[in-house]
């Protein structure tokens, strides 16, 4: 195996910096997919590209909460990062609604909310 470089630590970290866009992070774990993540994925990527919404959608790893799968986090400017659980396609809809057109929380799904970044 070869040895990681300082060039090769600065290519990493620059790969994951914060490039300031929004962005719904869906868990897909093995609890995550078991208990749906991947319908739930499916339905934020149509209705993103339905709506022609300026926000990414990406797939993560666990979170490690999974009593509270699918998980999903969303972060939009101007607001906390949320995190939250037990999402199906009618969460997904109120999420974009409420959170990422509306700005406001979805009070009802919230499982962990993060005023720091």
């Amino acid at each position: 195996m070869a040895k990681i470089k300082p060039a090769d630590l600065d290519r990493i970290k620059a790969a994951h910096q914060d490039d300031g866009k929004d962005w719904i992070k869906v868990g897909m774990s093995t609890c995550g997919i078991a208990a749906g993540a991947d319908k739930v994925y499916e339905a934020f990527v149509e209705e993103i590209k339905k709506r022609n919404l300026d926000i990414q959608i990406k797939k993560c790893g666990c979170q490690g909460m999974c009593y509270s799968e699918p998980s999903v986090e969303v972060r939009v400017k101007g607001m906390p990062d949320v995190i939250y659980g037990k999402v199906d396609k009618e969460g997904v809809m109120k999420i974009l609604d409420k959170h990422v057109c509306g700005n406001a929380l979805v009070k009802d799904a919230i499982y962990e909310l993060r005023t720091k970044r």
